[in-house]
């Protein structure tokens, strides 16, 4: 039976705080779902936090930025996303009400507040050593084709996750000018973080996907998600655990690693994939990972 689930709040204290004009905005940056800037935050502070022995000043200064980034980069790919992809949200039961797809917001306008975001984003690079700049740079070539994944590979999430973790690339090159050993696992064990999340999520929308003609790992794997997400699961903690073996992180990272470990088993175990609420749910828990993953970091270096 097609459900009538959206994750569309009603309500939110961002659309409170700013003037009713401005709220399709917001809606827009997805600031009313903070989830998505969590996961593009996440790797970059791993990586950070991985390549410094302590968070002096400049490493700090270097996170704040971070996060302004992941903010502002995480609405200007929703923008991106959203532009593209007005037609088809506008057939989905999730997505029909986004400002684009509802018409609160037309193509024009979201391609000048594109345009900001990403002057913004520029501005919050720049303040970055040039090795990293480069980094950062090179990221575009994985964003703006996002969009067209889903209407060519039945596997758009892995996509997703070269795009949303390149920051495990960032920290350790805003701190080392290079990218070595552990940032590369640490990057790829957010790739298959990423697959892990993005699959549970693609699984809300699989009915008006599979109906408007749209590709996910949700469709691809179907029934047989749970086994896949054994396997992304336990390739993104070895890979996490790698990376910090690799940093020559102390002994207290790897107990505190467990407790990722068993948030990773919760997952698979908790979520159905027939129940989009508890998809959603589960999916939003992986701020939670996060946190346990950078707190495990934190303490290798005691």
């Amino acid at each position: 039976m097609k459900s009538s689930f959206t994750d569309i709040p009603a309500d939110h204290w961002t659309l409170r705080a700013v003037p009713e004009a401005w709220r399709p905005y917001v809606r827009l940056m997805r600031l009313d779902r903070p989830i998505g800037a969590w996961l593009l935050l996440f790797p970059c502070w791993w990586s950070l936090a991985l390549a410094v022995p302590a968070l002096d000043a400049s490493a700090l200064g270097y996170a704040v930025l971070f996060a302004i980034g992941a903010v502002v980069m995480r609405g200007a790919g929703c923008t991106i996303n959203d532009i593209a992809d007005k037609d088809f949200d506008a057939l989905v039961e999730r997505t029909r009400n986004r400002p684009i797809a509802s018409g609160q917001i037309s193509r024009r306008q979201a391609a000048l507040f594109l345009a900001a975001q990403l002057t913004v984003g520029l501005i919050v690079l720049l303040q970055f050593p040039p090795f990293a700049i480069g980094v950062g740079i090179f990221s575009l070539a994985l964003v703006f084709p996002y969009p067209l994944m889903k209407r060519i590979t039945g596997w758009p999430q892995a996509w997703l996750g070269l795009t949303f973790n390149w920051g495990a690339l960032m920290g350790w090159a805003a701190i080392k000018s290079e990218i070595g050993l552990p940032a590369l696992l640490l990057y790829g064990a957010g790739v298959f973080w990423t697959l892990g999340y993005d699959t549970i999520y693609a699984h809300q929308d699989k009915e008006d996907d599979q109906m408007v003609g749209v590709k996910s790992t949700a469709l691809t794997l179907g029934a047989a998600t749970k086994s896949w997400l054994w396997g992304f699961y336990a390739l993104a903690w070895a890979g996490m655990v790698g990376a910090g073996a690799a940093a020559g992180l102390n002994w207290w990272f790897y107990p505190a690693m467990a407790m990722a470990g068993a948030h990773f088993v919760w997952q698979n175990v908790a979520v159905h994939i027939d129940d989009p609420d508890l998809c959603l749910t589960v999916f939003r828990s992986n701020r939670w990972l996060g946190w346990l993953v950078l707190a495990a970091i934190l303490l290798g270096h005691l």
